[in-house]
């Protein structure tokens, strides 16, 4: 497996590189059509001409008008490209274009506060296709309102993704309920305004339970003090605060074990809590388990889960299994073992049905052998074998592509080892493609260790499309009456032609249990994966009849 590692001063440059690049494109990429050295200009005056229109024509609040117009470039660019462009003339055109073209404020006004209508789920009844000045719009006193409590303009939208929330709304109710959090909880207003935006439930709903846990956290533990002072802050602290509750922690009863955490949401980004969060949900346990465990192990945040190497015997043992435990999974799943990246282990420990046993041991305190772990043995698990194939695999002009493919085989728990070289061998499909149709065999029921042990012995199930699958998979359980589990002793069912092969030779085997011509029990598997030859003769000792009717089947 190749291993590339990146420098950290790199990875910071391209960050940082990418970062800029994404603002600039994000502001200039709407106005893109006008010469560049005129651009900064015309955005500008755009904005200002806009600003002066909805504060003096349409008599909106300075402070309102100013943040519509800054916030909302998609919208006024629709305006722009209305207006033939000309230096000299365009500021003129555009007031012009104002006063004779009213526009739509209520887009603009949606666009300044980060909110898209297709994220809301009925969005008709809120924003009504006929409301085109905002000051037809009810809700509209009420935002501005939450603006003069200190709310970000460009941050309301999160609050109007709830929609229980907008029809809730009044600014009086709202400066109350505000209020009320601060008294009863103790929070400050960049607290409370984080939360509102983070959790927009506490301003119409009964949340006791969470605005208790958070003010163990804020309050007791003193998170407050540790945040910046601005709400952009406190939102991105309250956001990852939101993970664990995503996943399921119940509101009030985790605020002591947040609080003892509480180095957490300081220390890493909700990018790095989302990866970690992920990295164990591999295990599939259930997910309030894994919030409440990294909660109870903060430490684990901070372990090198990617690149390191690992040997999974090794590894096993580490974790408590006995010699006598590891030749007996060695045996039934043989292509686990040998060397695999540690990002790869719960998949690894998935495919032999260790998912359970192994949170256990981590809960109970062998976490911290993910940190310590290294490769002690002299070959640490190497494969020869494996090894001189991937020297074959590296000089090869598709070798990026081969290794899309390896690199998926390694993610599902294959080790370096021969059986990741077979599958390798029979694959005809994209790594994308290969892992899109695994997870749609996981979703259609077939357990995880038993889907790896199908795709060992004949990882060809995978090169086709899911819809084929599907069909497949249908046709055995609804037609043929059988369970998944038939899939377990007989993988190639899914590599064989539906129309040519399944259908006719199924219904053949029902025509000979229906004229009563089985004298002896035979395995409908047999049936279906022998040659046509074997098939011919097999049927023909059934019964004269069979092939005659196997021919009326097929023509």
């Amino acid at each position: 497996m190749l291993l590339r590692r990146t420098t950290t001063a790199a990875v910071i440059f391209f960050r940082l590189t990418a970062t800029i690049s994404h603002h600039f494109s994000t502001a200039t990429k709407p106005f893109s059509k006008i010469p560049w050295k005129h651009r900064s200009k015309a955005i500008q005056e755009s904005k200002q001409a806009l600003t002066e229109y909805l504060h003096t024509t349409r008599s909106l609040p300075f402070l309102y008008a100013e943040n519509i117009a800054r916030n909302s470039p998609n919208s006024l660019w629709k305006i722009v490209t209305k207006i033939p462009f000309s230096p000299s003339t365009f500021t003129n055109s555009f007031e012009r274009f104002l006063r004779y073209h009213p526009i739509n404020e209520l887009d603009f006004f949606l666009e300044s506060i980060g909110l898209n209508c297709h994220e809301i789920e009925n969005p008709l009844p809120l924003f009504p296709h006929n409301t085109y000045f905002l000051s037809d719009w009810k809700q509209f006193k009420e935002v501005c309102a939450l603006a003069g409590m200190g709310f970000p303009w460009s941050k309301l939208g999160l609050l109007f993704k709830d929609e229980t929330f907008i029809s809730e709304m009044d600014a009086g109710e709202l400066k109350l309920k505000i209020n009320e959090i601060k008294v009863v909880y103790g929070f400050n207003s960049v607290v409370v305004i984080g939360v509102c935006l983070a959790f927009p439930r506490v301003l119409y709903s009964n949340m006791d339970g969470l605005l208790n846990d958070l003010k163990i956290l804020f309050v007791d533990y003193d998170l407050a003090s540790l945040v910046e002072g601005n709400v952009d802050a406190m939102l991105e602290v309250c956001r990852k605060i939101r993970l664990f509750y995503d996943l399921g922690c119940e509101m009030g009863k985790i605020g002591e074990f947040m609080g003892r955490s509480k180095s957490v949401f300081i220390e890493y980004s909700e990018e790095d809590l989302v990866k970690k969060i992920e990295y164990f949900r591999k295990l599939n346990v259930e997910k309030e388990q894994v919030g409440l465990f990294l909660l109870s192990k903060p430490e684990t945040f901070g372990f090198d889960l990617d690149d390191r190497v690992i040997s999974v015997k090794e590894l096993l043992y580490d974790f408590g299994l006995s010699k006598k435990e590891l030749i007996y999974l060695e045996q039934k799943y043989p292509h686990v073992f040998g060397r695999n990246r540690i990002a790869n282990l719960p998949h690894i420990m998935r495919s032999m049905d260790l998912g359970d046993w192994f949170f256990y041991r981590m809960k109970n305190g062998d976490h911290f052998l993910l940190k310590t772990y290294t490769i002690r043995s002299k070959n640490g698990g190497s494969d020869k074998y494996y090894s001189d194939n991937l020297l074959t695999l590296q000089a090869k002009k598709t070798h990026i592509y081969v290794f899309e493919k390896l690199n998926f085989l390694h993610g599902i728990g294959f080790g370096e080892n021969k059986y990741a070289v077979k599958a390798l061998a029979e694959s005809r499909s994209s790594g994308t493609q290969l892992q899109q149709r695994f997870d749609f065999l996981l979703s259609c029921g077939i357990e995880y260790s038993k889907l790896c042990t199908m795709v060992r012995l004949l990882a060809k199930i995978l090169n086709q499309q899911e819809s084929m699958l599907e069909k497949k998979i249908e046709y055995l359980c609804k037609d043929m009456g059988l369970s998944l589990q038939y899939l377990n002793v007989s993988p190639q069912y899914l590599c064989h032609s539906l129309e040519k092969r399944i259908k006719p030779r199924y219904k053949l085997h029902k025509w000979l249990e229906e004229k009563g011509y089985c004298d002896k029990a035979y395995s409908l598997s047999t049936i279906i994966a022998s040659s046509e030859k074997t098939f011919i003769a097999r049927i023909s000792r059934i019964h004269p009849a069979a092939a005659k009717k196997w021919q009326e089947l097929i023509e």
